[in-house]
């Protein structure tokens, strides 16, 4: 089964939550998304390792289609910069986000 442009607003009405994004020196616009705040072992060479945290928001590609590095994305009551943007050619976008 394909999924359509209605499976994936399903989906983000099922399990995301608000967010706004705002695109430097743009107006804001209200979304969907859904938040995700993986944690990734780091290992530096020494004894210990570091854990970073990668939070990305995943969202409908049409409704952040011209995201860029720099912009502001709010969400959870935290606003974020975006640092990368992956459009997976399928209708989603992940944007992968740095914390204040």
């Amino acid at each position: 089964m394909v999924e359509t442009a209605t499976d994936r607003s399903l989906l983000l009405a099922d399990f995301g939550e608000a967010a706004t994004w705002t695109p430097s020196g743009g107006s804001a616009a209200t979304l969907t998304a859904l938040l995700s705040k993986e944690h990734e072992e780091v290992d530096t060479g020494g004894a210990v390792s570091i854990v970073m945290s990668h939070p990305r928001v995943t969202c409908r590609t049409a409704d952040v289609s011209t995201a860029a590095e720099g912009d502001s994305f709010a969400i959870g009551g935290v606003t974020y910069t975006v640092r990368v943007v992956m459009t997976d050619g399928t209708g989603m976008t992940q944007l992968v986000l740095e914390a204040p």
